[in-house]
């Protein structure tokens, strides 16, 4: 998304400020004035003299006009709840800007020949280790792009994430094979700040980046799915929960702020779903059609449900 830099409106320097003195994570600044610029558009006047059913009207244009998901409405109107508790406070309640439902989705997953595929056939060493950290250590996007040669210890074996979600910092184990696949890396690069640079050495590899590969990997790897680089994420931690891991170990592993939030990976877990009989196992065998017992005629039956008689 545009750096808020870009938007050089008061509204926005203002905003922004005040989320900068809240600590809030830059991506966060970028989107939230980004959907506020957007409902400054919408009104043609400004914020400061929008009404409750101005924010209705908007919420209104965002699904019946443009269409948006529900992360996009969501995000939205997180802006606009920001907008009117702190910086233009107002007194209508602002509670009353409803979120989007959001969908009840079970997270995508490869097996585990499918990730040593969709590695094995990304070309490019550094690409290929991207996505080899993204799944060694369960990290989000984000937070692998953004990981610096100092958060390497392998002393301790650990890396250090710095970029997590909330700003909140951790760190996960660092593999073996990972590690020697780094040193592999380095060598070819030297990479001298970002462990993962982009187009020049100060700036860390663009998310775009690495969501065009893993499309290219996936096709070339015979996997007709829809995945993503979040998809390596997910894989880590049903692999882990399918090991034996405790849920509760792999949560602190990913970053999670609720427990529940790693509880949905309970249900694509795949001894917990090939560990399920059906129903239709429990039947008796005479209930199965095309029963019959054996040594058995081919009696026929009335209509009223009676064996016929025989002289």
């Amino acid at each position: 998304m545009t750096p808020w830099q870009s938007r050089t409106t008061v509204l926005t320097k203002r905003m922004a400020d005040d989320m900068k003195l809240r600590n809030f994570a830059q991506a966060t600044i970028d989107a939230y004035t980004y959907h506020v610029g957007r409902f400054a558009e919408f009104l043609g006047k400004s914020p400061e003299q929008a009404s409750a059913e101005d924010v209705r009207s908007f919420q209104l244009h965002l699904i019946e006009v443009r269409k948006v998901g529900w992360s996009s409405f969501n995000q939205a109107v997180c802006g606009l709840r920001f907008l009117y508790r702190h910086t233009y406070p107002r007194e209508w309640v602002v509670k009353m800007v409803p979120f989007d439902k959001r969908p009840k989705t079970l997270p995508e997953v490869l097996s585990g020949e499918e990730v040593s595929r969709l590695i094995e056939c990304t070309t490019n060493i550094k690409h290929r280790t991207f996505l080899l950290t993204l799944y060694s250590a369960g990290l989000r996007l984000n937070e692998a792009a953004h990981l610096k040669i100092a958060d390497i210890d392998s002393q301790r074996m650990q890396l250090r994430v710095t970029c997590g979600k909330g700003a909140k910092e951790r760190r996960v184990p660092l593999s073996p094979r990972l590690l020697k696949e780094l040193r592999e890396y380095w060598k070819q690069y030297r990479p001298v700040t970002y462990l993962f640079p982009g187009r020049t050495r100060d700036v860390p590899l663009a998310p775009t980046t690495i969501q065009k590969v893993i499309k290219a990997s996936t096709a070339r790897a015979g996997i007709e799915r829809n995945i993503t680089p979040h998809t390596m994420r997910h894989s880590f931690a049903t692999h882990l929960l399918e090991a034996g891991v405790d849920l509760l170990a792999i949560s602190r592993l990913l970053g999670h702020k609720s427990f529940s939030t790693t509880m949905k990976y309970l249900h694509v877990r795949r001894l917990h779903l090939n560990s399920v009989p059906s129903p239709a196992d429990w039947l008796p065998v005479r209930q199965l059609p095309g029963w019959a017992a054996p040594g058995a005629a081919d009696v026929s039956v009335r209509s009223d449900g009676r064996k016929p008689t025989t002289d």
